[in-house]
């Protein structure tokens, strides 16, 4: 082989090295960005998660419960963090390892603007965690009357059986939330089903010791 050969091997050996160094770096690059964005979301921190997706930080990175920047912003109802999240086209329905969803992250929460912005982004109100509990179940064994009217309004049934046969009104009955109650037997639940123990919402209501709640299911 002549010096000439051998000289641009050796700068084509030279220029592979030097991609493969540069992709390394932009990987470990990367990996460092993801980082600083979910700690900037753990932190409540606008700015730096913002900056870090500038920089090309993966919006649906994830840390090692699962958890996306869009879910730990949906727990802490981070509005500005969601709207940055979703600004950079953050995937809506990632689920953590335990397979909660933002949406229901926010309801549990009771960040009504928030579940209202998730919904509008696309989340979907079916998915369940692995104890089998939808978003409207998290809103209503919470109270949050406000929460659960925007899930009926998407078209989650009033009624619908989950987990051991309970419903919606029986969380709400059993958390003694008034106003949720009162919403879903508006929005036509029956508070004649049982749960697997036989119990109905206002059997629950009553054994919780929810005198209001149940004085309303007990007009029904």
């Amino acid at each position: 082989m002549s010096p000439s050969n051998l000289g641009a091997r050796a700068l084509c050996v030279l220029g592979l090295v030097s991609a493969w160094q540069i992709a390394a770096a932009q990987a470990v690059s990367n990996t460092s960005l993801n980082a600083q964005l979910l700690v900037a979301a753990r932190q409540s921190d606008v700015a730096a998660v913002q900056q870090a997706l500038e920089r090309g930080a993966a919006v649906d990175s994830r840390n090692r419960l699962g958890k996306t920047v869009l879910m730990i912003a949906a727990e802490k109802g981070q509005l500005p963090i969601v709207a940055a999240a979703l600004k950079a086209g953050a995937d809506v329905n990632i689920p953590s390892l335990e397979r909660v969803t933002p949406l229901m992250a926010a309801s549990f929460g009771g960040h009504a603007t928030l579940v209202r912005d998730l919904l509008e982004a696309g989340a979907k109100t079916d998915p369940v965690d692995r104890m089998q509990k939808p978003a409207v179940v998290y809103a209503a064994g919470q109270g949050h009357a406000e929460v659960v009217r925007l899930l009926l309004d998407k078209g989650v049934s009033a009624d619908a059986v989950y987990e051991n046969q309970l419903t919606a009104l029986m969380w709400a009955a059993g958390a003694g939330s008034v106003p949720t109650v009162r919403l879903l037997l508006a929005r036509g639940a029956r508070p004649d089903l049982r749960d697997d123990r036989g119990l109905t919402a206002l059997e629950m209501a009553r054994q919780a010791g929810h005198v209001e709640v149940v004085g309303l299911l007990g007009a029904h």
